[in-house]
């Protein structure tokens, strides 16, 4: 399941338009290569789960928690960047695991690292870098068959 995207601010639209798919709990591992538009993305997503300040890259503090605004339940958006992190001994120490409760979601930058530790009860958001400007957007993982018709709407 992907979807395209023509541009920095589609990109971001499209990271606010999935904050639709997402339920407390959920835990979104978000894959690319260095200035794909994970951030971006991420700041769009925040922005759909009501944050009030603009989510930035915590590429240097690791992670950042931001208070939302929602309907749907889901109080706070931990969001991490495991840019700078070389090993899933690394992972550990940030006890990244014991961020995601009930009423929050964990949105993990360089989530690939960090797979081992959640299992197979996440979304995986891989972002393509196809030009300069183009992406593709893609959903997989254990939860996305679960969320099929979110993501379906997310789609269009």
């Amino acid at each position: 399941m992907k979807r395209a995207s023509a541009s920095a601010t589609a990109t971001e639209a499209a990271g606010q338009a999935f904050a639709d798919v997402l339920a407390p709990g959920d835990v979104v591992l978000l894959s690319g290569p260095l200035g794909a538009g994970k951030t971006t993305f991420v700041r769009g997503l925040a922005r759909g789960l009501g944050v009030v300040e603009r989510a930035t890259s915590p590429t240097f503090t690791m992670v950042r928690q931001h208070r939302c605004h929602n309907a749907r339940g889901i109080e706070t958006l931990h969001h991490a960047d495991l840019y700078r992190v070389g090993s899933i001994d690394e992972v550990l120490d940030l006890a990244l695991g014991e961020l995601v409760e009930e009423q929050s979601v964990a949105v993990i930058e360089w989530g690939e690292i960090a797979a081992p530790i959640f299992g197979v009860d996440v979304l995986r958001v891989t972002i393509e870098v196809i030009s300069d400007e183009a992406r593709r957007i893609g959903v997989s993982g254990a939860l996305a068959a679960d969320r099929a018709a979110a993501i379906a709407r997310w789609l269009t």
